[in-house]
C-alpha cells in the first residue's frame, strides 16, 4: 500500500495568491501513487502547530488507506486565500475536501461549487451549515463555551474579573464559543468580563491584544483564550512576565501540554482534536465511495487541568 509522507507546512510559497504554506503527500520514493487512486484535500484557517497535529493524525490514516493528501493553509487566517485554495482543489478534481472555514457564510458559495461538481466537502472545527457541505466534524461549540464558563466558575468561585481573546470574528465556531461562555457567566455567576478582543488569526495581533488588555486591566483574575492563537500568546506573556493568574484555553497541543506542566496554562477545553485527522480521512473515504456519513460527527469535549499534567 502506498505511504503518505506529509511534510507539515515546511515552506512558504509567495505568489499571486499571497503567502501560504502547503504540503502534498504521496509515495515517499516518488514511485507509484497510492493504491486507491484517491486524493483528499485539507484546508486549515492558518499555519499553526495545532493544525500540524491534526495533519499527523490524518497522515497516519491516509497511510493505512492508501490515500494521497494535499494539505494547505494560509500563513495567517485569510478568507481570499481559503477561497483560492478551494478553487485550486476543485480544478485538481480531488476526491474530497475537508475545510475549517474562517468565514462561515463567505465560504459557502465555493463549498457549494465543489459539491455541485461532485466533490464531497466536510467542514471541521468550524461549520458552514448554510452551504452544501456534506457533514461537520467537531463539537457543539456553544456547549464548549459553556463548559469553559463552568471551569472558570469553579476556579474563581463565582466572582472575579476576566479578560477574553478570540480569533476570527466571522468564524462560526469562535462566535458560538463566545456566546456560550458569556451566556453562562451572565446567567450563573458574578464574574465580570472586562474586555473581549479579536486577533483575526494574526499572531502579532494576538500578542499585542493580550498585552494591551493586561495593561488596561492589571487586576484581572483570569484570562480566557477561545482560539489557539490566543492560547499561544498567553504562554509567551506568562513566561515573560511570570504572571500567576489563571489562564484557560481551547485545544491541547504539545506546546500547551508543556505550558500546563510549567504553570503558564491552568486548564484547557479539548474537543478531542487529536482524533480529528483520522475521522476526516475516514469520512471522506466513506463519502467518496458512496457510503452514508453522519451530518454531525460530535467529537465531544474534555476538560484537562494542569494538575493532571504534572
Amino acid at each position: 500500500m502506498g505511504a503518505c509522507s506529509c511534510s507539515f507546512f515546511p515552506s512558504s510559497s509567495k505568489g499571486a495568491g499571497g503567502g501560504l504554506r502547503e504540503s502534498e503527500s504521496g509515495a515517499p520514493d516518488g514511485g507509484s501513487p497510492p493504491e486507491t487512486g484517491l486524493t483528499f484535500g485539507i484546508i486549515y484557517p492558518m499555519a499553526h502547530s495545532f493544525y500540524e497535529m491534526i495533519t499527523q493524525d490524518a497522515k497516519e490514516a491516509a497511510d493505512e488507506a492508501g490515500v494521497k493528501l494535499v494539505v494547505k493553509a494560509p500563513d495567517e487566517a485569510n478568507l481570499e486565500q481559503q477561497i483560492r485554495m478551494m478553487e485550486t482543489m476543485i480544478k485538481m478534481r480531488v476526491d474530497g475536501i475537508a475545510i475549517d472555514p474562517v468565514d462561515t457564510e463567505a465560504l459557502a458559495p465555493v463549498i457549494d461549487k465543489a459539491a455541485e461538481e461532485g466533490i464531497p466537502v466536510i467542514c471541521f472545527e468550524s461549520d458552514s451549515p448554510g452551504s452544501k457541505r456534506l457533514a461537520f466534524i467537531g463539537s457543539d461549540n456553544y456547549r464548549s463555551g459553556v463548559r469553559m464558563g463552568e471551569a472558570l466558575d469553579r476556579m474563581l468561585e463565582g466572582r472575579g474579573m476576566v479578560i477574553v481573546e478570540t480569533g476570527m470574528s466571522k468564524m462560526g465556531s469562535l462566535a458560538q464559543r463566545l456566546d456560550g461562555l458569556l451566556g453562562y457567566l451572565n446567567r450563573q455567576t458574578d464574574i465580570q468580563v472586562l474586555d473581549v478582543k479579536y486577533n483575526e488569526g494574526k499572531e502579532a495581533l494576538a500578542l499585542s491584544n493580550l498585552e494591551a488588555m493586561i495593561e488596561a486591566h492589571p487586576h484581572f483574575d483570569a484570562f480566557v483564550a477561545l482560539d489557539v492563537m490566543s492560547g499561544s500568546a498567553s504562554v509567551l506573556v506568562w513566561k515573560a512576565s511570570g504572571l500567576s493568574r489563571y489562564a484557560l484555553t481551547f485545544g491541547v497541543t504539545p506546546e500547551i501540554e508543556e505550558a500546563m506542566k510549567n504553570g503558564q496554562i491552568t486548564a484547557s477545553i479539548s474537543q478531542n482534536e487529536a482524533e480529528w485527522g483520522r475521522r476526516i480521512v475516514d469520512r471522506l473515504l466513506d463519502a467518496s465511495q458512496g457510503r452514508g456519513i453522519p451530518a454531525f460527527d460530535d467529537m465531544g469535549t474534555t476538560e484537562i487541568a494542569a494538575e493532571g499534567m504534572k
